[in-house]
């Protein structure tokens, strides 16, 4: 009996390298590389409305706002979140290992790896105060703040005013929503 052949790890470092080359994005697990998905009109939307209420709210601070196109590292794992804020941002030009706030839409294909996985490795960066779940299917926004007691998990409906403590942000939720 043969046995089978174990995958080659990639390193951090060879990984952002091809990173920068890359026509797909891929993101960084444990040595591992996983090619994303695309995303759908509405998943755009919220990101896009996400991105232009926080660089409104945010604008003339020394807090800066990326969308898709950023990578986030925590620990050994790289990933590319949907809205990112770092105040102050790192230095690094692809990289942000500080961020404040993060958010993800959901999507059918990412929803669990963006519950749990990724709520995990997030929630150990020490800069980060909040992580946001927008949901595509209903009117619903959740936020898991860090506290003294740990993590806080609160929930936004349609009608609800949602609160991000960590940038100072008061908005409908129907702002996030608009246009969907």
């Amino acid at each position: 009996m043969t046995a089978l052949k174990q995958p080659e790890l990639i390193s951090i470092a060879d990984y952002l390298e091809a990173e920068r080359y890359s026509p797909v994005k891929y993101e960084y697990v444990d040595g591992h590389v996983y090619a994303m998905t695309g995303t759908s009109k509405v998943h755009n939307l919220i990101v896009g409305n996400l991105a232009g209420i926080l660089r409104n709210h945010l604008r003339g601070g020394p807090c800066q706002v990326y969308t898709s196109d950023i990578k986030v590292q925590a620990g050994t794992r790289i990933y590319y979140p949907d809205v990112v804020v770092a105040c102050p941002p790192s230095d690094d030009p692809y990289v942000e290992t500080n961020p404040f706030l993060i958010i993800e839409v959901l999507s059918d294909s990412t929803e669990r790896i963006d519950r749990e996985e990724k709520r995990l490795a997030y929630q150990s960066i020490a800069a980060l105060q909040e992580y946001v779940l927008v949901s595509q299917e209903h009117r619903e926004i959740q936020v898991s703040r860090r506290s003294d007691e740990g993590w806080i998990e609160g929930r936004y409906g349609a009608s609800s005013q949602l609160m991000l403590v960590s940038v100072g942000l008061e908005c409908l939720v129907e702002q996030v929503y608009e246009g969907v």
